[in-house]
């Protein structure tokens, strides 16, 4: 029997409850790591000190993604946390209806990039060439764009000539940067042998020739770098959303059962060995 917003000592699945327990005692953990490294990171940067500045980036700050992030998990652990331990009614709904809605989205999401996959390929080209414009304008920025490049072996979006968009590097006449014609490093191709970066070896590169821009740096761009490595890595790729969803799903239909079925168990799980058995 139910009784408030607590179940009875003796009704209460402890299998179920610490299983929700325990799975979300790490997730609660790693939300306020994830919120700590995000407001660490815009205390490095003065944000926390100067709120305003939070809308003067005109590309995508790296910390938001640290902050949403944390943010959900520390609010999802600490619902199934508490809920699981005092076996609080409200905070096991609240947590399997959240973690439903989270999965929900991230199903559509799923459909629809399926579906809508020029539109998904056109609003990533977008995405990529708003944050060359703002390449040297947060140091987050520049560290995400530089890993991307040389992790995917690839410059700017479609091309290296992308990197016209940021006035640092553009090829007009009135820009007086020493960078001018040129790439971030990261679009250069690596030498085996040389410990140290050169971080000007993009100086002037697009001033060359083709052929010559071939030798020196990354031709391809990382839109369609990125379509092949998710082609390359389907099967893990999906493996590891599916993965995720199960878990999600399994998180949600515990914290109900627990909520709504907790005294049917045994019974239903002696039910179940008989019919087995025999």
């Amino acid at each position: 029997m139910i009784s408030g917003k607590h179940f009875k000592a003796h009704e209460v699945s402890c299998c179920i409850k610490y299983f929700i327990f325990g799975f979300n005692i790490i997730f609660w953990f790693l939300g306020v790591a994830f919120l700590g490294i995000g407001l660490w990171a815009w205390s490095e940067k003065g944000v926390l000190s100067n709120i305003s500045s939070i809308t003067d980036l005109g590309g995508f700050d790296p910390v938001w993604l640290f902050l949403v992030v944390g943010g959900v998990m520390f609010i999802l652990g600490f619902a199934g946390c508490i809920g699981a331990l005092r076996e609080n009614s409200f905070l096991l709904k609240f947590f399997s209806v959240f973690l439903g809605i989270i999965f929900f989205l991230e199903l559509t999401a799923g459909v629809l990039a399926f579906v809508f996959k020029d539109w998904i390929k056109d609003q990533l080209n977008f995405f990529i060439n708003n944050n060359i414009r703002a390449y040297r304008d947060d140091i987050d920025l520049q560290n995400l764009i530089d890993f991307t490049q040389e992790y995917w072996e690839c410059c700017g979006a479609f091309g290296a000539d992308d990197w016209n968009l940021n006035i640092y590097f553009n090829c007009t006449d009135s820009n007086p940067s020493r960078e001018k014609c040129g790439v971030p490093f990261s679009c250069c191709t690596k030498d085996p042998a040389e410990d140290v970066i050169n971080t000007q070896c993009g100086y002037d590169i697009r001033a060359k020739t083709d052929s010559e821009q071939r030798t020196f740096i990354y031709i391809k761009g990382c839109v369609p770098q990125f379509e092949k490595w998710l082609q390359d890595n389907l099967t893990v790729v999906a493996g590891i959303f599916i993965g995720i969803a199960l878990l999600q799903v399994t998180q949600a239909y515990y914290g109900l059962l627990f909520f709504f079925f907790t005294p049917l168990i045994p019974k239903m799980l002696l039910i179940y060995l008989l019919f087995v058995w025999f």
